[in-house]
């Protein structure tokens, strides 16, 4: 596809971002990382020691030729949190680009949208390239997008949950009123056809991890969700048939044989 992603003056080929947990092993993330296309893997800075760059660590099994890195800041309850973890991830691994997570409640992972504002314009500020994962909220996606925020990424359901998008409305508010910086999809996914109605819907990309991580064949599955990314983006852009309540033939009816004249 000629249809490249954008955020911050990159350019992606791939709208299909991936994660590093959950895998049965680290061959087998790699497998599917490859299936995948992706071109953005994020890794989460507070879980994983980015620093340990010997054999058989996790960065051992990153493809950086040709994949971005995007640390993250996962398990961070705290804008500070979030800030020094960030600065953290940058000094390591030498990026401005950071997926922003602060999470406001332990069991659902809901993130706390108010610190979240308050992380992304410290760090916009500092010249990040500042990616909020964020409830569904048309108002809260405002206040990051003038925070600084390069990209937005909405949930489409709880974190890990794998119900699928459960929240049509927001998601088709978001996408009709934000137009200024790409909509990633984040967080809910459970199997391609969630990703590609997501894609239909107008979404600029999506993030998942657990989906493939947890699947009975991860890198089959990491292929399934790319070639969902690229039906679902064409079939957004060739545009859908308009939804009727009663049947329309699809054959012409003029000159039918034995019509009526």
């Amino acid at each position: 596809m000629t249809d490249n992603l954008v955020i911050a003056g990159r350019t992606f080929r791939s709208r299909l971002m991936i994660g590093t947990g959950k895998y049965p092993d680290l061959e087998t993330m790699r497998a599917a990382h490859r299936a995948s296309g992706a071109e953005v893997v994020t890794v989460a800075v507070r879980r994983v020691n980015l620093a340990d760059r010997s054999a058989g660590s996790l960065m051992d099994y990153l493809d950086l030729d040709r994949m971005l890195i995007l640390p993250n800041t996962a398990a961070c309850y705290t804008a500070e949190e979030a800030i020094r973890t960030a600065r953290l991830a940058r000094e390591i691994l030498d990026t401005p680009w950071i997926k922003l997570e602060v999470i406001g409640d332990e069991k659902t992972l809901f993130p706390d949208n108010a610190g979240l504002i308050e992380a992304t314009r410290v760090l916009a500020k500092e010249g990040f390239i500042v990616l909020p994962y964020f409830n569904d909220d048309l108002v809260v996606a405002r206040r990051l997008i003038d925070a600084g925020a390069a990209a937005i990424m909405p949930l489409a359901a709880p974190i890990g949950s794998g119900l699928g998008i459960q929240n049509f409305t927001t998601l088709r508010i978001l996408r009709e009123m934000i137009t200024d910086v790409p909509i990633i999809v984040d967080a809910g996914v459970g199997t391609a056809s969630d990703v590609a109605i997501a894609m239909e819907m107008g979404m600029d990309g999506v993030l998942l991890n657990t989906a493939v991580a947890t699947a009975q064949n991860p890198p089959l599955m990491a292929a399934a969700m790319k070639h969902a990314i690229e039906a679902g983006r064409m079939a957004y852009l060739a545009g859908r048939m308009p939804r009727r309540l009663y049947a329309s033939a699809s054959s012409p009816l003029d000159g039918l044989i034995g019509s009526r004249p």
